[in-house]
């Protein structure tokens, strides 16, 4: 029983075949037989090269293909819009007939090609195919006449390129051919430059000055070769590119216009194996004076006479056009020098290689030097003092080297300054003198890599000068920048002592905390873990921030190196002593009891109170969190509060 199932199934997969191979591939191939006899076109269209379209009397197109791209040469040469092109191509290269009768049939029924219009045209299309390059044969040229429409003017009449038949097509097929002789600007692309910024590798801008300036990429930076080797600005060179590349054709100036050529401008971007050079010209009055006022105002842009080189032409030049261009496009391409170089100083400086700093003016005043890679700092005084050196803040040297890394040119003042020049501005006693030791990373094999320096040098400030200048040393360029960047490179030893002036173990308990008021001679505060509950909500939180603050002592700023019981500067005196009692767990039975004072003066500000410590031997301000719970426990008692509502 299963052999019968398996042999009928056998028998009917064999069937199934043999319909599919010669039935079913017998209707595909009738099916593509018969697109294939109602193209009017064959393999001669395959592979077109260039395309004419004409009318009698009436302007005539011309479209090539150059190395891949598409060009209109006629009645005006510019780069083609591929997408119209490739349409108007594709649109020809499909076309079908309805039915098609044979020339030599016509002169037995007393007819010529006059009786269907095809002796005079209407329209000519002629296209060239093929050539050496690709069939490895001479070009092949194909003309077709299009003539009247049938008497029921639902078909037209179409004369094959050999002249052997007269194919009847559909109007639909000839509209886009016809439409292509009357819009021909739909045909043009209305892009200008055509290099994108990411292949782009040079750029060249020559301006109205005759300033000539050269950039060029080397990986991802830009540099200036002319008229100054110096870094460019990697962003604005990118702006610039993307805004070139957005340039519309705005419209084209009739050749026998008397406009000179535009040589105000001259901008050239170089590509991969290719480049493009636009010149610009005056401003041109607007075709539409109300809406070309309003789309100015609005953006900005103003219309420039322009061209593109064009070598393909004796003069070098493509036709005339307008382009809208940005006030700050403009604005760049004019002032290129200065807008497209690297505004900042120190240019790529990475904090993390930075190894020493050395800050004075005309002498070295301190040198600040990484101990560790973890940020760690310390201050070193020249000739050293008895007591070595001293920690450094490791945010306030993050905050300079920040700064420093950040420091931009409000101007680019000169890049050949006379000694006179370099002397009015300061350089001869320098402001001051900042020096940086850079460690690069180890060199690949682990070989050691000796360490540079950079010193910038700033000038000395005149009075109400809204400017300083700057330069670096053993460089030509000097820059305009704020004079703020001078608050931020203090010479002061204390500007740079490290704030955090207290850290206790972890292990450390706090056992009393003894606020005396040494004006009144009474005690304000006498706490211990014990007693501590019975004081008020406001205090015992107070205690608490302030038990968090001391574990960890960080001051806003120091004040003065030195400390005196008399008071903390002149006219200041310590109204209030703060005694910390803190344990530590012993090695022995008994725990280690220590004592911390922290002399106070009156608060002066809100944010401001003077305090200090013998232990520390400094006088500073103490930070906010200090300061808060401080007052809370000195006049928390007498505030009155808020007022009451008036009714």
């Amino acid at each position: 029983m299963r052999t019968k199932v398996t042999l009928v199934l056998l028998f009917l997969n064999v069937a199934l075949f043999f319909f599919i191979f010669h039935f079913e591939r017998s209707w595909r191939t009738d099916r593509v037989a018969m697109e294939v006899r109602h193209r009017v076109l064959g393999s001669e269209a395959a592979d077109i090269r260039a395309l004419d379209l004409s009318r009698p009397g009436g302007p005539e197109l011309r479209l090539e293909r150059r190395s891949g791209d598409w060009f209109l040469t006629q009645p005006l040469e510019w780069r083609a819009n591929p997408q119209a092109v490739n349409r108007l191509v594709s649109d020809l290269q499909f076309l079908k007939n309805e039915t098609s009768f044979s020339v030599r049939d016509l002169a037995s029924h007393d007819l010529s090609l006059a009786d269907y219009g095809l002796d005079h045209p209407a329209l000519t299309v002629t296209f060239v195919s093929g050539g050496p390059d690709t069939t490895g044969a001479p070009a092949v040229s194909t003309t077709l006449r299009i003539g009247n429409v049938t008497k029921d003017s639902q078909r037209v009449y179409l004369l094959s390129g050999d002249g052997t038949r007269i194919h009847v097509v559909e109007p639909a097929q000839i509209e886009s051919l016809e439409a292509a002789l009357d819009h021909q600007d739909q045909l043009r692309s209305d892009a200008v430059l055509t290099i994108p910024v990411f292949e782009a590798h040079s750029l060249n801008v020559q301006t109205p000055a005759g300033v000539r300036i050269f950039i060029q990429r080397d990986g991802s930076r830009w540099s200036f070769e002319y008229p100054i080797p110096t870094r460019a600005n990697k962003d604005a060179i990118e702006l610039a590119i993307n805004g070139l590349d957005a340039l519309h054709v705005d419209r084209f100036i009739p050749p026998t216009s008397a406009i000179l050529p535009p040589d105000q401008l001259r901008v050239t971007i170089e590509g991969n194996n290719r480049r493009e050079t636009l010149y610009l010209g005056d401003e041109a009055p607007p075709a539409a004076p109300g809406a070309a006022a309003a789309a100015a105002s609005a953006d900005g842009g103003r219309e420039y006479y322009a061209q593109l080189e064009d070598l393909t032409k004796k003069s070098g030049r493509s036709p005339l056009f307008t382009v809208t261009i940005s006030s700050t496009l403009m604005g760049t391409l004019h002032d290129a020098p200065d807008k497209l170089r690297d505004p900042h100083v120190l240019v790529d400086l990475d904090s993390s290689t930075v190894t020493g700093i050395v800050l004075g003016n005309e002498q070295p005043a301190l040198t600040l030097q990484r101990i560790d890679q973890r940020g760690s700092w310390q201050i070193v005084l020249p000739g050293e003092t008895p007591e070595g050196p001293r920690a450094a803040d490791p945010e306030a040297v993050q905050r300079l080297l920040n700064q420093l890394s950040l420091l931009t040119a409000s101007q680019f003042v000169s890049d050949a300054p006379s000694v006179a020049e370099l002397e009015n501005w300061g350089f001869n006693q320098p402001e001051r003198r900042v020096t940086l030791t850079l460690q690069p990373a180890a060199a690949s094999g682990g070989a050691a890599v000796a360490s540079t320096e950079i010193t910038l040098e700033i000038g000395r400030a005149k009075p109400r000068d809204p400017v300083i200048y700057a330069r670096l040393a053993n460089a030509r360029s000097v820059y305009a920048i704020d004079p703020e960047i001078l608050r931020e490179i203090s010479l002061a030893p204390l500007s740079w002592r490290d704030r955090s002036v207290q850290n206790l173990p972890a292990a450390a308990a706090l056992a009393a905390l003894k606020l005396t008021d040494l004006a009144a001679d009474k005690v304000l505060l006498d706490w211990t873990p014990a007693s501590g509950a019975a004081l008020p909500a406001a205090a015992r939180s107070a205690v608490a921030d302030l038990a968090d603050a001391l574990h960890h002592l960080r001051v806003a700023s120091f004040a003065r190196a030195g400390f005196s019981e008399t008071g903390g500067s002149a006219g200041t005196k310590w109204r209030y002593r703060l005694d910390e009692t803190v344990t530590l767990p012993g090695g022995g039975s008994a725990d280690l009891t220590t004592v911390h004072s922290l002399w106070i003066a009156e608060r002066t500000g809100g944010t401001e109170q003077l305090a200090g410590a013998p232990e520390f031997g400094a006088v500073f301000d103490l930070d906010q969190p200090v300061i808060d719970a401080l007052w809370i426990l000195t006049y928390g008692a007498r505030d009155p509060g808020q007022p009451a509502p008036t009714k």
